[in-house]
């Protein structure tokens, strides 16, 4: 099992709130792997010189590319699914059955991963 973060995660991490540094801390004594995707990423990193805190989390995260195999599984879920956000399929595509997913998007990727026919425990941050 692996968990994975949204853009509405690492936002939370940026921020350093508790809830969220909490179930991170209780992920990593259990072992769970991190992941996220490199678009995630994109959508909130803009400083380094500020997000030093986020940066440090971010050293443990297994961060996905998005390359030419993920890109037409992306494309192909977004079809499927009639949506358009690139970012939000990207995750879905990453996240494991009973895998836990944080979020701030919870509907869009509670909706990507029915299409999937994946269920996930979707956690909303």
């Amino acid at each position: 099992m692996t968990a994975v973060l949204d853009a509405g995660a690492l936002i939370a991490i940026d921020k350093r709130d508790r809830r969220v540094g909490a179930m991170l801390r209780v992920l990593q004594r259990q072992g769970v792997p991190i992941h996220t995707s490199a678009a995630v990423v994109a959508q909130v990193w803009r400083d380094g010189r500020r997000q030093v805190h986020l940066a440090r989390v971010l050293s443990g995260v297994d961060v996905a590319s998005l390359d030419d195999l993920s890109s037409r599984r992306v494309g192909e879920l977004l079809r499927a699914s009639k949506s358009s956000d690139i970012v939000d399929a990207h995750v879905a595509l990453l996240v494991q059955p009973e895998g836990p997913v944080l979020t701030s998007d919870d509907s869009d990727i509670q909706a990507l991963l029915r299409r999937r026919g994946v269920k996930a425990h979707v956690v909303r941050v």
